[in-house]
């Protein structure tokens, strides 16, 4: 990043999505001047610029981890500029990435003994993946940021490497046509950034390959938990107040216990089903049959509920029952919906294409199985 650091203009065209795990604009970028991953500056024919540490510490883990339970998420952006890893020079390759703080980082601890610069382009704390879907790893903001960090004038080779999970968003030939740099499109996964340079920039089919193994996508699934938090404890308090009302209507003496031990046989159903949605499906992803991801927790909730009615239940009335039918499924397809933006099987317009038939499905019948479980309390 040049000496003066300048404020950098964002853009407004579009707002971040919570699929991709943020839902706003960061509040505040880690500055490099007091972050722990700097060492310094060095001095350029641009300036100084700041060098950038490839030690991964145990604080960046703790960061990833909060960031992970949408902790701190907001925040976990790092400046959007130029830096330097090792002892670059004007032959050293140009590497872009996001300013997803965890991005930067899984990216800079895998250049430890490489001298290349890294330009981080102002994503707004969103991950190449889903950025570049949005927009914001793009190919205007890529020109604006080789602009505005007088890059032109500190490389003579002019090659940039942009992941490949990046490719949507970038137009090769219109950043060579807009500023004379090659655009070279890197490999899926960080890791294998150094075999992809030593080869001459030569991607193995392997590299090219996004596995979305089962740990990728377990890993995404704790911000998605959080996110389910608020809607049960309201749930949970709305059946409590129906257990009251229930236990007044059938003149029954008010049992505290009693009143805890229902509410908390009323909420599970729901809990299960919520787990189905956020942890289940994601899981078994490959495995569950149809493309939709909506279907795919629709199906999964169903068969919760039938189990859930069949061995679990009991003394419900045939309302409730129906309450169940309408709303588990429907609930589990939801938060399976809200997974499929964070998976690299579809596009920003898959999402949209996905949502827009479910959607309604969803929103009519959960409400219904609302109707239908007040009434069956209160009958």
């Amino acid at each position: 990043m040049t000496q003066e650091l300048k404020t950098l203009p964002m853009f407004d065209e579009e707002k971040n999505h919570e699929c991709c795990s943020a839902s706003e604009e960061p509040r505040n970028y880690q500055n490099p001047a007091d972050a722990a991953w700097s060492n310094g500056q060095i001095h350029t024919p641009i300036g100084k610029i700041y060098s950038v540490s490839t030690e991964y510490t145990p604080k960046d883990l703790i960061g990833t981890i909060k960031a992970r339970w949408g902790v701190g998420r907001m925040d976990y952006a790092v400046e959007p500029g130029i830096y330097a890893i090792g002892e670059p020079d004007a032959e050293s390759p140009v590497l872009v990435s996001a300013n997803y703080k965890l991005s930067f980082d899984y990216l800079r601890k895998e250049l430890t003994g490489l001298n290349v610069w890294l330009l981080v382009l102002d994503t707004r704390g969103i991950n190449v993946w889903c950025a570049a879907g949005k927009g914001s790893f793009g190919t205007e903001e890529l020109v604006r940021m080789i602009d505005f960090t007088d890059l032109g004038n500190l490389v003579s080779k002019k090659i940039l490497i942009v992941p490949q999970l990046g490719a949507p968003g970038i137009a090769a030939h219109e950043i060579r046509r807009q500023t004379g740099f090659k655009v070279i499109y890197g490999p899926v996964r960080a890791a294998d950034i150094q075999v992809f340079i030593s080869a001459g920039y030569k991607a193995t089919p392997g590299m090219r390959h996004p596995d979305f193994s089962l740990a990728d996508r377990l890993v995404l699934t704790p911000v998605e938990l959080t996110a389910i938090v608020k809607p049960l404890l309201i749930l949970t308090a709305v059946l409590l107040i129906l257990n009251i009302i229930s236990t007044y209507l059938n003149q029954l003496p008010l049992s505290i216990p009693d009143l805890i031990s229902r509410t908390a046989s009323g909420i599970l159903p729901f809990l299960i089903a919520s787990l189905v949605g956020t942890i289940l499906v994601p899981a078994l992803l490959p495995y569950i049959p149809g493309r939709s991801f909506a279907w795919k927790g629709w199906l999964l909730g169903a068969v919760w509920t039938v189990l859930y009615l069949l061995f679990i239940a009991r003394e419900i009335n045939w309302m409730i029952t129906i309450a169940y039918l309408l709303a588990l499924p429907a609930i589990s397809s939801y938060l399976s919906l809200n997974f499929t933006g964070s998976t690299t099987y579809t596009s920003l317009s898959g999402v949209i294409k996905e949502m827009t038939p479910a959607l309604p499905f969803i929103i009519i019948s959960s409400a219904l199985g609302l109707i239908a479980l007040v009434t069956g309390y209160l009958i």
